[in-house]
């Protein structure tokens, strides 16, 4: 008998990564606790670049110094990947659930974060592919449109995927995306002859095409308001 399950999803708008990352801290201790039940965070980020835990700094292509000048920030985390980009105009999804008990292992769980990107990119009729060995994330033809990047602890996931819709490509000539160089970065404006809605159905749509695939029977929609108690109100 199919075990029905619900997913809480919490839309969160633009938010800064850092504070994106200490949120999921959080969630992934208290998802471990039992606390909360699977939690997926869907957000965008102010201009960011992103590196994994192997710190290959030198995939960023200018000075640390010169990142005020773009309007961009630097964070190293502790996912998986290489370097990225995190901007306005990218739908991002921070899955905070139990690989354990969902059933899934870790290259299924990948695999699952690629179908879920590939599916929303068919609906305007993008057809994209995982990428070839030792490239990941999501790609047309040899352009990607998007990334991937997870952390697992005790079974409990965090960090998650993020899909160019209309972001500032510029941004991707400063780094080496993912670490894959020569290798063109997309988006689904660009490969698209549809009209394309607003970003927020977009996203909604990412988010279905996740639950989906992830077997959730039923979604639980929170808005972004109340997410951050910790945080001081400007006066």
């Amino acid at each position: 008998m199919r075990v029905l399950r619900s997913l809480e999803v919490w839309k969160l708008g633009i938010v800064n990564y850092l504070d994106a990352l200490k949120l999921q801290e959080k969630l992934v201790l208290d998802r471990k606790s039992h606390r909360i039940s699977d939690t997926l965070l869907s957000l965008q980020h102010p201009p960011t670049y992103t590196l994994g835990k192997r710190r290959t700094d030198h995939n960023l292509l200018i000075p640390q110094s010169n990142l005020e000048k773009i309007g961009a920030q630097l964070y190293y985390t502790q996912r998986g990947g290489d370097i990225t980009f995190h901007g306005p105009h990218q739908a991002i999804l921070y899955p905070i659930i139990s690989l354990r008990d969902n059933g899934f292992g870790a290259r299924s769980y990948v695999e699952k974060l690629e179908l879920t990107m590939i599916e929303l990119a068919a609906l305007y009729g993008v057809k994209a592919c995982p990428g070839k060995t030792g490239e990941t994330g999501v790609w047309v033809d040899e352009r990607k449109i998007g990334a991937i990047g997870v952390r697992i602890s005790n079974g409990i996931t965090s960090h998650g995927l993020a899909f160019n819709i209309d972001p500032d490509l510029n941004y991707f000539r400063h780094i080496v995306p993912c670490g894959i160089p020569d290798k063109e970065v997309t988006s689904l404006r660009r490969e698209t002859d549809s009209v394309l809605p607003a970003e927020e159905i977009i996203q909604e749509q990412l988010v279905s095409s996740f639950a989906r695939n992830f077997c959730y029977s039923s979604l639980i929609w929170k808005e972004g308001a109340s997410i951050f108690p910790d945080k001081e109100e400007t006066k």
